[in-house]
């Protein structure tokens, strides 16, 4: 059967609307508008251990090297916004990491969407920003949303809150408008960052980021950064919240992305008492678990150290003793900042 371009692109809107996402559109394949920026950004080592952004930096700033004979990108929203209601004072986790892991959820819906598109002709590649693509560049191109000064995607209708995920396809289809940058002069989202991050509009040293050093960097946290992490053990929203568009947030319609009891159902005590075993079961579904044990035990005497009281030492005298250096290091810091205050 013959499918029009209009039919095509009309079937995919509706296909996706159907599998949940929260938008849409459609970008033609081209060299990333900020190719040259990326590249640059990589230069300056910005990207600390995240090695896998130094890596195939050909097929990141064109699709057609990813999947020859591409000719559109389909970018695709998911609002994952779970309210406010379930955190925890205790500490502080992204709220992205409040249910199930986003990566697996997505890729299903992907899959089926994959599936349709070859049924009307189209060979794919699909990435939920596990892949060589410079995501938010298509997005603004096809009009979901634009690139926040943060370097976070902002969409008219939901925010701050959502995930990016894309199809690379052989299918030519019709390209949207731009949305353009309607940041205006707001900064609030660098006045804001506890690490001073975001170093201008839109230019992230992610070495600073808590996000990154509480998720991707797997070694010692800079001693200068720490007090600033405050209690979030697993990344960090603050430049989402303080973002005057998320006044138009909407609680998502996936339930599997809202909020899971067992992640607030714990004190920071519980966690300095996991051990691997019962790290893996707590966190069985959760993005948290790819951060490991180890790492997750470091960023809690990191959040311990600051705001942690005299009872809490027995437990990091234990985890000062450990035979992994890295806990062993975090702990008697906790310590040595619990010791000073009392």
């Amino acid at each position: 059967m013959e499918f029009t371009a209009e039919i095509i692109k009309r079937n995919i809107q509706f296909i996706t609307s159907e599998l949940g996402f929260s938008d849409c559109r459609i970008a033609s394949v081209r060299r990333a508008s900020h190719a040259d920026r990326y590249l640059d950004w990589v230069k300056q080592g910005c990207a600390g251990e995240m090695a896998w952004m130094e890596r195939n930096t050909d097929r990141r700033v064109h699709p057609a090297a990813i999947l020859p004979g591409a000719k559109s990108v389909i970018s695709l929203a998911l609002n994952y916004f779970p309210g406010h209601q379930a955190q925890n004072d205790d500490y502080k986790i992204a709220r992205y990491a409040w249910n199930d892991d986003y990566h697996d959820i997505i890729e299903d819906k992907l899959k089926d969407l994959d599936l349709a598109l070859a049924d009307m002709g189209g060979t794919q590649r699909y990435y939920v920003d596990t892949g060589p693509v410079l995501e938010r560049d298509f997005a603004n191109d096809a009009g979901l949303g634009w690139n926040g000064k943060s370097t976070v995607q902002i969409h008219k209708d939901f925010g701050t809150w959502f995930f990016l995920c894309e199809l690379i396809t052989t299918l030519d289809l019709e390209a949207d408008p731009s949305f353009g940058d309607h940041c205006g002069k707001c900064t609030r989202c660098i006045d804001h960052c506890p690490t001073q991050a975001i170093t201008g509009p839109r230019e992230m040293d992610a070495r600073r980021c808590i996000s990154y050093l509480t998720i991707e960097y797997g070694g010692s946290i800079p001693t200068e950064l720490r007090p600033l992490m405050g209690n979030r053990i697993y990344g960090c929203d603050v430049c989402l919240e303080v973002c005057p568009w998320n006044r138009f947030a909407k609680i998502s319609r996936e339930t599997k992305l809202h909020a899971r009891k067992e992640i607030f159902d714990h004190s920071l005590r519980d966690f300095l008492r996991m051990d691997p075993d019962s790290f893996r079961k707590t966190f069985a579904k959760s993005p948290i678990k790819r951060i490991k044990h180890n790492r997750f035990i470091r960023n809690v005497c990191v959040a311990l150290g600051n705001t942690g009281s005299l009872e809490h030492l027995p437990l990091l005298r234990e985890q000062a003793a450990h035979a992994d250096p890295l806990i062993a290091e975090h702990a008697q810091w906790a310590i040595d900042q619990i010791s000073s205050r009392a």
